[in-house]
């Protein structure tokens, strides 16, 4: 980190603890629909798993796109509406638990944040998620960002998806630095493949399932060290 200009920051799972309420949502509607619409394949039919099934297919994209990735996965051709109403119900679910429940910011996260600031580095939030900036403010941290963007922004700009490098590199343009000077933090398998498809300097994975392979993934996908907790980067632990 001491050598970036810039570091570009993934907001769900890895500023506030809001990815398990995503995963929550998504389960309730996905399992909806295999229960309505069984696969042919009795394996198909098997619920979402919020652990495994979330990071491979719909962690890091839009809700359209893990929507469409997750079905096909389960040998579901689905119609463009089929997608839209599975988005739709899930982004139902997802608002009520967050009006419900809030999030919080992860305390080692916010200390590097802080950090980069007080060495005068400059920090954006980049999130495919249209709710990054009303999750950063309920968990108060939106002010420690100098740029913000968010999937209403990437809608806007016409940005490619994720494992697409688009929003990193929109986030990173509007801090005034370059991809080669600057460094990305992800947790998503697809978000570390932006990273090094935009030709970040520095891929920072971050394993918050602490599974037996998921840091194995992040650093297969194109993460340059993976950590369990960003606390790590500023009190001197090696990266796991």
């Amino acid at each position: 980190m001491r050598d970036v200009r810039a570091v570009v920051f993934d907001t769900d799972g890895v500023i506030t603890d809001s990815a398990k309420v995503h995963a929550a949502a998504w389960k309730v509607a996905f399992d909806e629909f295999l229960r309505a619409h069984p696969p042919a394949d009795p394996d198909q039919r098997r619920p979402f798993d919020v652990r495994d099934d979330y990071l491979r297919h719909v962690d890091g994209k839009s809700r359209l796109d893990g929507a469409a990735a997750f079905l096909a996965a389960r040998g579901v051709e689905p119609s463009d509406e089929t997608v839209r109403s599975v988005a739709e119900n899930k982004e139902r679910l997802f608002t009520a638990r967050l009006r419900e429940q809030g999030v919080d910011a992860y305390p080692g996260t916010v200390r590097l944040v802080k950090a980069l600031r007080a060495a005068g580095v400059p920090r954006a939030a980049a999130s495919a998620s249209r709710h990054a900036g009303e999750l950063l403010s309920r968990a108060g941290v939106l002010d420690l960002f100098d740029a913000l963007v968010d999937g209403g922004e990437a809608a806007r700009l016409g940005l490619a998806g994720k494992p697409e490098p688009d929003l990193f590199l929109e986030a990173v343009r509007r801090l005034g630095a370059t991809a080669d000077r600057a460094a990305v933090v992800e947790d998503a398998l697809a978000g570390v493949e932006a990273g090094r498809r935009g030709g970040f300097a520095l891929v920072v994975g971050v394993d918050r399932a602490a599974g037996a392979d998921t840091g194995a993934r992040l650093l297969r996908h194109g993460a340059d060290i993976v950590v369990r907790d960003l606390g790590e980067l500023c009190a001197g632990g090696g990266p796991k």
